[in-house]
């Protein structure tokens, strides 16, 4: 009996599910250090320590760090369970529907520090609730993710599901962005004096929506009726060893971990360069952040026509080059002969077709990637491979945050914004490795 096609409705049910978990992490990286380490001009009080370990890591680096430590383990570990799934059911939504709750609660916990000031306390509190957080979404997340593989059986197909996809994860960039507009409107509505309840508040009514999101595809997708893979019979540590015995996926694999760490230094840093290099409202922060992905949305056409046309890797790499010179921007923000306004819409203009090809591409890439392997081996440990990108995307993600939160020493005040610039210079540097390593990928025309 043939698979069907998954019909449009269903699709959009598949994406919202990334929307979700995007609310959740884009939570995560763009609010963490601003939260906990704020600048003098927020509103907020500081709730670690800025104490140095080994002369050049602060606490918060070390604590996102570290809360991925358990993660890295885990990653690998819910592919392998996921792939040898013979739940009939399916092998993936069965369990993506048990990460959805305890992601909820564990996300809106990390704003809630058990001492209100800065101690070490709130360090080891951030530390445990961190890695319940990344736990949990990754139970969601690698499961997803290796969906696309199977739900889709074109090139065609996998692009166009990707770039639904990456309409949800934007979407869900817009939503965790606008954190601090929705703590002002509930200041203002419900009398709330104090900011850090308010975003409190906040946090748990994004976190409770992200789940209610995330539960679209375990709703509305029969897993059985639209996919035909089989359960891999191939054990965790080979399975693991396979995917990097693929020279392309490893070209993928470094040029995507640099992007992320990129992409989190520009999202944990977003606050900072409007408030202090810029001297604008938090508020506006969301208010670019949107500007940003609906001029992202307009590239979508282009890029899924430009995949077909030219093929994935050229829009890539040019992406990964206009990204260069963002972060070569950031590195001068307030200094540009141009109002503060005009140096933030500049940035969004520039950064709206990266944005987007790299939202879309890479996973359809993957997507690709992990077929051709499947035709190649005969085993279906699609999975492995998403598993193993994205245990690369968090600590890319983990990283960036780390590396932000460690430049933060030489600087992130107003008047005192040295550390807040280097960051544009460090990014510069990992887009331009990113492009170096890409241009070794080799794309296979089939699969354009």
């Amino acid at each position: 009996m043939p698979i069907k096609q998954l019909p449009l409705r269903k699709e959009i049910a598949y994406a919202s599910g990334m929307m979700g978990w995007s609310i959740m992490t884009n939570i995560i990286i763009v609010m963490l250090p601003y939260f906990y380490l704020p600048p003098n001009n927020s509103g907020l009080t500081p709730l670690v320590p800025q104490l140095l370990v080994f002369g050049a890591f602060n606490i918060l680096s070390l604590i996102a760090a570290s809360g991925r430590l358990f993660d890295a383990l885990y990653d690998p570990f819910i592919a392998s369970k996921s792939d040898a799934s013979t739940n009939p059911k399916g092998r993936r939504i069965p369990i993506m529907k048990y990460a959805i709750v305890p992601a909820v609660v564990f996300c809106a916990l990390v704003f809630y520090p058990l001492v209100r000031h800065e101690s070490i306390t709130n360090a080891w509190w951030l530390s445990f609730v961190l890695a319940g957080f990344f736990i949990s979404v990754t139970t969601y997340i690698i499961p997803y993710n290796a969906l696309l593989a199977e739900l889709t059986h074109s090139a065609e197909q996998k692009v166009k599901l990707s770039t639904y996809q990456q309409v949800g994860f934007v979407l869900g960039m817009i939503i965790a962005a606008l954190c601090n507009n929705y703590a002002d409107l509930i200041q203002q509505v419900f009398g709330i004096s104090e900011r850090m309840q308010a975003l409190q508040y906040t946090m748990w009514g994004l976190s409770i929506f992200a789940g209610l999101v995330m539960v679209l595809p375990i709703a509305f997708i029969n897993e059985k009726e639209y996919t035909e893979a089989k359960p891999t019979h191939i054990a965790l540590i080979p399975a693991i060893k396979n995917t990097f015995r693929n020279s392309n996926f490893k070209y993928y694999l470094i040029s995507d971990f640099s992007y992320y760490i990129a992409l989190s230094i520009i999202s944990s840093g977003l606050l900072f360069f409007v408030t202090v290099l810029l001297g604008l409202p938090d508020s506006d922060g969301g208010k670019f952040m949107g500007i940003m992905v609906v001029l992202s949305l307009v590239f979508y056409p282009f890029i899924n026509y430009g995949a077909k046309r030219y093929g994935k890797k050229p829009l890539v790499l040019v992406a990964f080059f206009i990204l260069s010179l963002i972060f070569v921007t950031i590195y001068f923000l307030g200094k540009l002969p141009f109002s503060p306004t005009m140096q933030m819409y500049i940035l969004v203009c520039s950064a709206s077709f990266p944005l987007a090809a790299l939202g879309i591409l890479p996973n359809a890439i993957l997507a690709d990637i992990a077929q051709k392997d499947t035709e190649e081996t005969k085993e279906n440990h699609e999975g492995m491979f998403f598993a193993v990108k994205y245990l690369f995307v968090k600590l890319g993600q983990t990283l960036g945050i780390a590396v932000f939160a460690m430049l933060t020493v030489y600087g992130k005040d107003p008047g005192n914004d040295y550390g807040l610039r280097l960051n544009g210079a460090v990014g510069f540097v990992l887009c331009i490795l990113a492009f170096l390593f890409f241009s070794r990928f080799k794309e296979s025309k089939t699969t354009n």
